[in-house]
């Protein structure tokens, strides 16, 4: 058996494949450390900012909104209590839980915002999607 190994790297072909594959495998390392444009990243690798998802609810919020019956073209405003929360394990900087920020009101203001039916459905529908109160919301007509 070590007679066959020296044989092997007596070869300078072999020898030379041998080093290729090394530094090509040495590259792969080194290049697995980037992160090119998102590519295998995953939701708990990313920076969470209380702006991107207040601006990412809205904007749900608003084409969700504008597709119920009598709505029309609406337009969405969410305040925020908190940033969000992070807890980790005791002394660790393992992350167990990422809080996110808790919604303390929604202003919907919309075409169809003067329809007493149009509000109940716009309130029915902002109350089950965000889990909170009617109290909170305030649905009211767009101007022309």
């Amino acid at each position: 058996m070590n007679e066959r190994i020296k044989k092997l790297f007596e070869h300078e072909k072999t020898m030379k494949i041998i080093i290729a594959a090394g530094i090509v495998g040495i590259a792969l390392i080194f290049l697995s450390s980037f992160n090119f444009g998102g590519i295998g990243s995953e939701k708990g690798d990313r920076e969470f900012s209380v702006e991107g998802y207040g601006e990412q609810m809205e904007s749900d919020l608003e084409e969700t909104l504008s597709s119920i019956t009598g709505v029309g073209r609406a337009k969405v405003l969410l305040t925020m209590e908190n940033s969000v929360e992070y807890h980790y394990l005791k002394d660790s900087t393992t992350k167990t839980k990422e809080v996110e920020p808790k919604i303390r009101g929604v202003l919907v203001v919309c075409e169809g915002g003067d329809d007493p039916v149009v509000i109940e459905r716009i309130t029915e529908s902002v109350t089950k999607a965000l889990g909170i109160s009617a109290a909170k919301v305030c649905i009211t007509k767009l101007s022309e």
